[in-house]
């Protein structure tokens, strides 16, 4: 398996998160989003994936007997590994509590993180030339309103993590965005539950290899 990412891109991120979870290894190539207007523009890369974005897992048999599988959006690569291999589940096996996990993981990763993207933020401040107490105004009412639903829904699923003490898609999804969250300076004190349940990821293994700052093409 080959992941093409950024060790700055919350999606690429959550998947690297969810390879370690499952034991599994991919050949991590970076594709830089800011240089050079950002290599995912590059023909290259939009060849592999028109929607010009990262993470975009690229995958094939053990013989290499057919075509490779390129998959793109960091959810359903996350559903694919947890579905294609074995090791830890990172979805509940009960129908109900899968749902729910979804729910919350969406919310994330569908309703806070899209608005908060760096091609938004570049449109905000290049095409609306908005200046950076806008943008940055922008980014904290979107998380401030995303993570104020998610500690209710903690509030009632929660136990050492998100949903429970099992380790789940919504963890994943969770933790890249308090690094976000934590580099624009948002005030996270309201959010207790969002960051103990951050704190207890932060010291697994699988978490911490997949940080930010450990990545080859870290900057």
């Amino acid at each position: 398996m080959k992941l093409y990412g950024y060790w700055r891109s919350s999606a690429a991120y959550r998947v690297r998160i969810a390879l370690n979870l499952k034991g599994l290894c991919a050949e991590q190539l970076s594709v830089h989003l800011v240089r050079n207007g950002g290599e995912q523009h590059q023909a290259a890369f939009k060849a592999l994936n028109p929607q010009e974005l990262v993470p975009a897992l690229v995958v094939t048999d053990d013989n290499d007997e057919r075509a490779e599988l390129v998959l793109s959006q960091s959810l359903a690569i996350i559903e694919y590994l947890d579905e294609a291999f074995g090791g830890e589940a990172l979805l509940p096996g009960d129908i109900e509590q899968r749902a729910l996990v979804r729910a919350m993981a969406m919310g994330i990763a569908c309703e806070i993180h899209p608005l908060n993207n760096l091609r938004v933020l570049q449109y905000l401040t290049g095409t609306l030339k908005l200046d950076d107490a806008a943008k940055n105004d922008w980014y904290r009412h979107w998380v401030e309103q995303g993570f104020g639903a998610l500690e209710q829904q903690l509030q009632q699923y929660s136990g050492r993590y998100c949903f429970g003490d099992q380790v789940s898609l919504v963890d994943i999804c969770l933790v890249p965005q308090v690094y976000n969250a934590k580099r624009f300076n948002i005030d996270l004190s309201p959010y207790p539950n969002i960051c103990r349940i951050n704190d207890e990821c932060l010291i697994l293994p699988a978490f911490i290899d997949a940080a930010p700052e450990n990545q080859p093409d870290a900057q």
